[in-house]
């Protein structure tokens, strides 16, 4: 299915960094929607491209508790359909608050900027 929303770098970083088997497209796997399926193996991808590292501390800790919320049920359905799941994120910041909730979580840091 065509990504969603209007969100030119979030759409090209989904393409481009773990290369998308299919551009411009989200896929849609065990009632979830995701950013990629990457070339060559069966791992989904969640791109978050936001600028976490200029929130202040309170927008942190309210932005990582929706995220985990979300990526905890799209870890589930990649799993549950035979897939890995990776997570990249454009700084080390927003990589080290996930991965502090969920320390199984596969989180890559990929630079992508907005």
């Amino acid at each position: 299915m065509r990504h969603a929303g209007e969100d030119d770098p979030h759409n090209e970083c989904a393409d481009k960094f773990p290369p998308n088997r299919y551009p411009g497209m989200d896929v849609f796997v065990g009632g979830e929607r995701f950013d990629a399926l990457q070339v060559g193996v069966r791992v989904l991808w969640e791109i978050k491209t936001h600028r976490f590292d200029t929130y202040s501390d309170f927008i942190q800790e309210r932005e990582i508790a929706k995220e985990v919320a979300q990526l905890r049920k799209e870890l589930a359905a990649a799993r549950a359909c035979g897939y890995d799941f990776v997570v990249g994120v454009s700084t080390q910041a927003h990589r080290l608050a996930l991965i502090a909730r969920i320390p199984t979580l596969h989180v890559v840091v990929t630079g992508c900027t907005r």
